[in-house]
């Protein structure tokens, strides 16, 4: 996030759990999503999934792969397709802030959670994230064990 005040995010329509297990997060930046009305509809209904999708450059834009939003079940024949890629709305130097750091360095962009503002528009939290090794996964999952035995302990005895 650039000068911009952080806002806390409204409503979370989808949220990837995942991928703070399995990337270290770096910098993270808030894109719109360009989307249909029925997209919109169902991500409002809460059962849109981003646990396998990235963002990737192409010719110029930054796009949204794989992301999966359900098909809107009141609408009319007139349906979007669930796992199309979906254009971010960044401006000019965010994109290439972000497409020159996985060219660079070996990044990667993944998405964090989708969420509607407190003008009811859709954005997207992106980071930038470097992949995380098996005895890094490894160490993280032992540390939040530990926490998690250590607040039982301290609960138990006092």
């Amino acid at each position: 996030m650039s000068a911009k005040k952080a806002r806390a995010p409204s409503r979370i329509a989808a949220d990837n759990r995942r991928a703070r297990f399995n990337y270290e997060i770096g910098q993270t930046f808030e894109a719109g999503l360009a989307l249909t009305g029925t997209e919109v509809k169902s991500l409002r209904e809460g059962r849109s999934n981003i646990t396998d999708s990235y963002a990737g450059e192409h010719r110029g834009e930054l796009w949204l792969y794989n992301a999966y939003i359900p098909e809107y079940l009141q609408a009319n024949r007139f349906q979007h397709e669930t796992r199309r890629p979906r254009k971010l709305l960044l401006h000019r130097n965010e994109i290439n802030r972000l497409a020159g750091a996985v060219q660079r360095e070996g990044l990667t962009v993944v998405p964090l959670k989708i969420y509607f503002n407190d003008r009811g528009r859709a954005k997207v939290e992106l980071a930038l994230a470097r992949g995380k090794k098996l005895h890094d996964k490894r160490e993280t999952a032992k540390k939040r064990d530990w926490s998690r035995e250590k607040g039982r302990l301290l609960r138990d005895k006092g």
